[in-house]
């Protein structure tokens, strides 16, 4: 019988358990209104799957895709002028 063994180094050389830079702490503070945003949109989703949406569950389900969608507007408006260019 043959030992087969990894003839390969490991392809992660850092460790796992490294935290967060602050500049990556930075991006997700200002990302998360539009994480918010999108949990709540998911929600209103989950809230219709086992039954048929009615009018209050319509009405729900648009205006958490509108808030979706003016936080995406929001978030790249001010990346935009972060950067220097125009939106």
């Amino acid at each position: 019988m043959q030992i087969i063994a990894a003839l390969q180094t490991l392809v992660t050389a850092v460790p796992l358990d490294v935290e967060p830079t602050p500049a990556e702490l930075d991006a997700i503070d200002r990302e998360m209104p539009l994480i918010r945003a999108e949990v709540e949109l998911l929600d209103a989703q989950i809230m219709t799957i086992d039954r048929p949406a009615n009018e209050l569950d319509a009405r729900r389900v648009r205006r958490a895709r509108n808030r979706v969608l003016a936080a995406r507007r929001d978030l790249t408006n001010r990346t935009a002028v972060q950067s220097g260019g125009a939106a």
